[in-house]
């Protein structure tokens, strides 16, 4: 759910309230540049208020890849509405009788008819001198159908088989995620992703003692891979339309960390001609079979 407000002042602020928390993916950023395209002004005139309890409005949570896709469909819709409200009003302080001449270039609104045009900073003063009117929005967005990215993982690897030792040398991704809105965040939320698919593959093992405590209970013994762990990585978007989704993007989050998976045990079989279905592929495993 997110909110919109204009608010009146020199270079008049657009004021845009998120539900959705940003959890390091870079929404904020992402749902401010919707914000500023659809209503056609700069990112510096849109003002972030980020998820808060206090003052946001209610949000069911960041998860299942739905900030982009879900939450980026209501701030399309919401600059929808709240263009409409500034529409109204200079029509109706431009005394035009029909708000489909008006043009809207995110400074000013101009009746194409008469020439006449009046500010957005004129109008959302305007706004003010009357208690009953008001220029905020706010608006929800759920989705029925959940359209499913696609992802190429290619890995090469370096195995030695009397220790079973894996060194990733070249990680290669191609991902479909619909059109990238920011694809700098993307990228680096992609490369995140692997980072935690390598380490469910090959570091991140969960074992019990007889009484039932976890023996890796601590970062000394729970295996976090490193930057250097992770190899090379290249990372290639291949963009698609998806109608249903804003500006045509689909969800990125849980196919990259699902992919090195299955592209690591792939390598490992190639290596040692042996299947792994536990995880993750231990040295000792490796080892053993080889």
């Amino acid at each position: 759910e997110i909110r919109l407000s204009l608010v009146g002042s020199e270079m008049c602020i657009r004021d845009s309230s998120i539900a959705a928390a940003d959890m390091g993916t870079g929404c904020d950023t992402i749902l401010a540049q919707m914000a500023a395209e659809c209503l056609e002004c700069s990112i510096d005139d849109i003002m972030v208020s980020g998820a808060d309890t206090d003052t946001s409005p209610y949000d069911s949570g960041s998860y299942a890849s739905s900030s982009t896709y879900v939450t980026g469909k209501a701030v399309e819709r919401a600059c929808e509405k709240l263009k409409g409200h500034i529409f109204n009003k200079a029509a109706e302080m431009m005394e035009a009788v029909d708000t489909d001449t008006l043009e809207f270039d995110g400074k000013k609104v101009r009746d194409a008819e008469s020439g006449k045009e009046v500010s957005l900073v004129d109008i959302a003063t305007a706004s003010m001198c009357n208690n009953n009117e008001t220029f905020q929005v706010t608006e929800t967005n759920s989705s029925p159908v959940s359209p499913p990215p696609f992802m190429v993982g290619m890995v090469e690897i370096e195995l030695d088989k009397e220790t079973g030792h894996i060194e990733i040398l070249d990680y290669v991704a191609v991902v479909d995620c619909g059109t990238p809105v920011n694809p700098n965040l993307a990228r680096v939320q992609v490369e995140g992703g692997l980072g935690q698919g390598i380490g469910m593959a090959l570091y991140e093992g969960v074992d019990y003692t007889p009484n039932g405590y976890v023996k890796q209970n601590s970062f000394m013994q729970y295996k976090v891979p490193a930057r250097v762990d992770v190899g090379k990585l290249r990372v290639e978007f291949e963009s698609s339309y998806e109608p249903s989704g804003p500006f045509g993007a689909k969800s990125i989050g849980e196919i990259v960390i699902n992919t090195p998976l299955p592209a690591i045990a792939d390598a490992v079989y190639n290596a040692v001609g042996k299947r792994f279905y536990e995880l993750p592929i231990t040295p000792e495993q490796i080892a053993r079979a080889a």
